[in-house]
C-alpha cells in the first residue's frame, strides 16, 4: 500500500513544531535579556545622575520596571521550555513510572491553564488600559506596557503544548557542558 499524499506527515509535522518552538524560545531569550541589558545600564544611570550629579533623572526607575515586566514574562516563558524554572520533584521521582508520567501531564495541564488565564486577563488588562498614558512616559500607553503578559503566556501556551506533544527539547546546554574540554 502506498502512502496518501494527502494525509499529514505527523513526523514532519512534529519536526516543524520544535523548530518554530525553537525559534520562539530564541526570540524569548533575545528579548529577555535585551530588557536585562537595558535595565543594567537604566539602573547605574539613574544613581549616576542622583548621587554623582545631584539632579536624579526622572525616567530610569519607571523604565526599569517597565523593561522588568518584559524581562519577567519573556524569560519565564523561555525557562519553562528547558526546563530552567524552579521545581520540586522530591516526590514525583518517588513515584511509580505510570503516576510519575500522570503527574507530568498534569503538572503541564496546570501551566496551561496559567499560560491560558495570562493570555485572557492579560489581554483584558491591556485593553482596559490602553487609553492611560505613564507619568515619566506620556506618549506610551500603559496597555502597551503590560503587552508582555498575555504575549508571554502564549509563548508559554505553545511551549506547553510543545512537552504534551513532543515532549522537553533536547538540553543543549548539558549537551555543550558534556562537550567542554576542561570539566
Amino acid at each position: 500500500m502506498g502512502h496518501d499524499v494527502n494525509e499529514p506527515d505527523h513526523a514532519f509535522m512534529l519536526t516543524g513544531y520544535r523548530r518554530a518552538m525553537d525559534g520562539l524560545y530564541r526570540v524569548c531569550v533575545l528579548v529577555a535579556g535585551g530588557a536585562m541589558v537595558l535595565i543594567s545600564i537604566i539602573v547605574p544611570w539613574g544613581v549616576f545622575t542622583r548621587y554623582i550629579l545631584n539632579s536624579a533623572s526622572s525616567w530610569p526607575e519607571p523604565a526599569a520596571i517597565l523593561l522588568s515586566i518584559v524581562l519577567t514574562f519573556f524569560g519565564a516563558a523561555a525557562c519553562y521550555r528547558v526546563r530552567l524554572h524552579m521545581r520540586v520533584s522530591f516526590v514525583r521521582d518517588h513515584m511509580p513510572p505510570l503516576l510519575q508520567r500522570a503527574s507530568d501531564v498534569l503538572a503541564e495541564l496546570l501551566m496551561a491553564m496559567v499560560g491560558v488565564f495570562m493570555i485572557f486577563w492579560g489581554a483584558r488588562l491591556c485593553e482596559t488600559t490602553w487609553h492611560q498614558s505613564i507619568d515619566a512616559f506620556p506618549a506610551l500607553s500603559v496597555g502597551l506596557t503590560y503587552l508582555p503578559i498575555p504575549l508571554g503566556g502564549f509563548c508559554l501556551l505553545l511551549f506547553v503544548i510543545e512537552h504534551l506533544l513532543i515532549g522537553t527539547p533536547p538540553d543543549k546546554l548539558a549537551d555543550a557542558h558534556a562537550l567542554a574540554p576542561f570539566d
